[in-house]
């Protein structure tokens, strides 16, 4: 049996999903998910091979909620978010399927991915490394803490720190771990408020209250919070620019 979890705010989407997998018998829909939150959750408890995803939903997006998956299953985006804006997932994803959409090419869909099976969850790290850039991404991270969710407005960052295969996220409230890549972060933030100063910084240049000179024609930047964030010979030209300096 092929385990499958649907995520989608709409009831009626949710149904029409359901109706169309009567086609593809080998297939059994284990559980339904109203938003983010309950598919994060269904996707730890029943560990489906394939889930059917909208983006635009309550609480936390599609993508966002990807982030915190941590055994990846197969994904199939089943959304009214616009096709321009979905078009650069479409070489990572199994496939997108634009609401409203029809039984023929719902069946091409999940055709696709029984033919390639075993194949698509390095495809879908590679979706989330696209999805960095979208506007959507930009305003905020999403954390998990203790099996909770936290969103973190992008504007609460002061800085980023490398941290082996996690980066930490500093804020007013304490500093958090996301698993996530330093380029990671320099895709998805705005370059006008955040800049690589170090190999293992970026800062927050709304953050900055001074500039030091340090050893070795490095320099540490001053934070209003007190912190020092060190700053390299070649970062400190791009932190001069964002300064406008």
């Amino acid at each position: 049996m092929i385990k499958a979890v649907i995520i989608d705010d709409e009831p009626l989407a949710r149904e029409v999903v359901k109706e169309y997998l009567l086609n593809f018998p080998q297939i059994q829909v284990v559980q339904e998910c109203n938003d983010g939150f309950e598919g994060l959750k269904a996707i730890q408890q029943q560990q489906p091979d394939i889930i059917f995803l909208d983006i635009q939903m309550p609480k936390i997006t599609g993508f966002e909620m990807l982030e915190l998956v941590e055994n990846m299953p197969a994904v199939i985006f089943t959304t009214a978010f616009e096709e321009h804006a979905i078009r650069a997932f479409e070489v990572h994803a199994v496939d997108y399927l634009l609401k409203p959409f029809s039984s023929d090419r719902f069946d091409k869909a999940v055709q696709k991915w029984l033919d390639q099976y075993q194949s698509t969850p390095a495809s879908t790290a590679a979706l989330l490394e696209t999805a960095a850039a979208n506007p959507v991404q930009s305003n905020r991270v999403v954390i998990k803490i203790n099996g909770k969710i936290k969103i973190i407005p992008v504007q609460d960052i002061h800085y980023i720190e490398a941290a082996d295969d996690y980066v930490k996220i500093f804020t007013p409230e304490g500093n958090f771990l996301k698993n996530k890549t330093m380029s990671f972060f320099e895709k998805m933030l705005d370059p006008q408020q955040f800049t690589r100063v170090h190999r293992s910084y970026i800062l927050n240049v709304n953050q900055v209250t001074r500039i030091d000179p340090y050893e070795k024609e490095n320099h540490l930047a001053i934070l209003r919070s007190g912190a020092k964030v060190l700053v390299s010979k070649t970062g400190y030209p791009r932190l001069k620019s964002a300064l406008g300096l």
